[in-house]
């Protein structure tokens, strides 16, 4: 018999990321994608898509290497954030309350298994448009903007495993992530899954660390909505200087149409050109990829990946870097 579902984290609220360049990293969010300073705070800068409706959905925070500040989930209520602070403690992964962080409320901290930082919270602060930037749209927290490409929302991040069963356990079990897709080898093994919380066939990504590191961070990504800002994109990457890695493409996983590059600072930043598809059966099937099936499931449509970007993700292990860093 199916467990009964827990419906108490909501959705994907923020991601912090670490950056050794961090003024060419806001350059890269701001004026290429198009995204709006919230706020700036000592080493910090706090940005949102012009259809995220909190206060941030990005936190750049200056650091010596690229890599994963914390990933933030919002649940569906307070009653809910509580039930689910009493599921991890205990497991050894708690870190903790943290108070007075801009833009929402008290949050409690912990980690993945493999040590990938992570936080709860209720509470948030919305976005409140300047007059500037106010829009007729009501259902619309602002103008779109007028520079760049911008991109619409935060849509998922997806991070690295040394071992994926174990972490991919975690997040279901204790958070009540739904797997929506994974990849198996033939002997029985996990490599890479896809959850998520809401309709959306995932939230959350993680994939096996062919370098056997822990708790490092493959990619996050914004949502565009339309394929053709894809190819827009692409030439104002090219003219500034910024390496597309692979895309644009189509993935069989998720159906959706991506591109990937790597922002200034290093980390991996993966553009959606649509939304794939979504899920509404209450007892989907987590869909099986075996390895016979993996030339259409990681991608269907456009160039194959490259090499590098299976064992690239940040921080970066050992001194090579890809040549799309500068």
């Amino acid at each position: 018999m199916r467990k009964e579902p827990i419906f108490d984290v909501a959705q994907l609220a923020h991601v912090e990321i670490f950056s050794p360049k961090p003024d060419e990293t806001l350059w890269f969010f701001k004026d290429l994608l198009g995204m709006e300073i919230s706020h700036q705070e000592g080493q910090s800068v706090y940005l949102r898509a012009y259809e995220d409706f909190y206060h941030h959905t990005l936190k750049i925070t200056e650091g010596k290497e690229a890599g994963l500040g914390h990933v933030a989930w919002r649940t569906s209520s307070q009653q809910a954030l509580d039930r689910r602070v009493s599921a991890i403690q205990g497991t050894g992964l708690e870190k903790g309350w943290v108070e007075n962080e801009i833009g929402h409320g008290d949050a409690y901290q912990f980690t993945t298994p493999d040590g990938h930082p992570m936080e709860l919270l209720w509470e948030v602060e919305y976005f409140e448009a300047p007059s500037e930037l106010k829009t007729p749209l009501l259902n619309r927290p602002q103008k779109k903007p007028q520079r760049g490409v911008p991109v619409r929302r935060l849509d998922h991040v997806n991070l690295m495993t040394s071992e994926t069963k174990p972490n991919v356990d975690f997040m279901m079990d204790k958070l009540g992530f739904n797997l929506r897709e994974h990849i198996q080898l033939k002997d029985g093994t996990d490599v890479a899954a896809w959850m998520s919380v809401s309709p959306l066939v995932h939230e959350i990504a993680m994939m096996g660390d062919p370098l056997g590191g822990k708790g490092r961070m493959h990619h996050l990504c914004y949502w565009y909505g339309y394929p053709q800002h894809l190819m827009d994109i692409c030439e104002l990457f090219t003219e500034n200087g910024i390496t597309i890695e692979a895309g644009p493409g189509k993935h069989g996983v998720s159906q959706a149409y991506f591109l990937y590059v790597l922002e200034p600072g290093g980390n991996r930043v993966e553009l959606f050109g649509d939304a794939g598809y979504l899920i509404f059966d209450p007892d989907w099937k987590p869909i099986t990829w075996k390895e016979e099936d993996l030339e259409k499931g990681i991608i269907w449509y456009g160039s194959q990946l490259p090499e590098e970007f299976f064992r690239y993700g940040t921080p970066i292990i050992g001194d090579k870097k890809p040549s799309t860093i500068g």
